[in-house]
């Protein structure tokens, strides 16, 4: 399965539906740069998650971290942590994804001594896996083992993945990864998601600094601060990125045209859209909306 509409709601929380049929877990192919935006944009999700990379290299960034994972590595990134993925040298990245619930990693008498402290840990918004250590070798064969059985579904499948869930999580919090928790960092990260959810329920409106701030409970400075510390951007450069985001889906609708669009996602001049979009995407609205319907 490929996601390449990523749907995410104002909060940023991902919207897609982690699970097989019968069981609280998604294992799927993803191609970077097929979905819409040309990469996978920021969004958070209660499942933990398993990436290795098949193919290429990306640029990850988590919380306010960025790594850069290549061709057999992998990366493990916690429940609650926002998350963007891009890709690298234009080398067409592709990666196997494993969503999972984390009640499911293990059973609910073992849950509290060996998923709570580490899925509430503030210290581990990730962790590399690396495929030529042994741990990390463990956990890629494990992975690519779930991927299969969840495609083939041989008999007694479910308890098989349930088995390798297992050797991942071992591998994973047997290598020296403390549990650490730091209140003020629990914080940040819900003030961050309160002013990022506010800017998506009014993103086509009039925004002002003050109105980030306030729905973060901050005041401008320490606004612009966290929009700088944790997603490296201001937060009128994410309003205005986030803007041009919403517009290409409107513009992949036959009926739209390009100052319509415009003004429905918050700008108040055609020729300013047109400037922005050109800036992101290094083409006019107009010509994206032509490839697009062509293809």
């Amino acid at each position: 399965m490929q996601i390449k509409n990523f749907m995410v709601n104002q909060s940023l929380k991902e919207l897609t539906q982690h699970r097989t049929l019968d069981l609280p877990i998604a294992c799927y192919e993803t191609t970077i740069n097929q979905n819409i935006h040309g990469y996978i944009p920021l969004h958070w999700h209660e499942e933990i998650q398993f990436v290795l990379i098949v193919k290429g290299e990306a640029s990850f960034q988590i919380n306010e971290e960025k790594i850069i994972v290549g061709k057999g590595d992998g990366l493990f990134i916690n429940s609650g942590c926002l998350h963007l993925a891009e890709e690298r040298n234009q080398s067409g990245c592709v990666y196997i994804c494993l969503n999972v619930s984390p009640h499911f990693v293990l059973s609910q008498e073992l849950y509290p001594t060996y998923v709570t402290p580490y899925i509430q840990a503030t210290n581990l918004p990730y962790v590399f896996v690396n495929g030529n250590e042994p741990w990390g070798e463990n956990i890629v064969d494990a992975l690519l083992k779930i991927k299969q059985l969840i495609e083939q579904k041989p008999q007694y499948f479910e308890m098989d993945i349930t088995m390798q869930l297992t050797i991942i999580w071992k591998n994973l919090i047997f290598n020296g990864f403390q549990p650490e928790y730091v209140q003020t960092e629990i914080v940040k990260s819900e003030r961050m998601k309160q002013m990022l959810s506010w800017i998506h329920q009014h993103y086509a409106e009039k925004i002002m600094l003050e109105d980030i701030a306030r729905a973060g409970g901050l005041s401008r400075s320490e606004c612009c601060r966290y929009f700088k510390q944790i997603l490296k951007t201001t937060p009128f450069n994410y309003v205005m990125d986030y803007r041009i985001q919403k517009s290409l889906i409107l513009l992949q609708q036959p009926e739209t045209n390009v100052t319509e669009v415009a003004y429905q996602v918050g700008f108040n001049s055609t020729s300013y859209f047109i400037e922005k979009f050109r800036h992101s995407l290094n083409m006019t609205p107009l010509a994206y909306k032509k490839y697009k319907i062509k293809s």
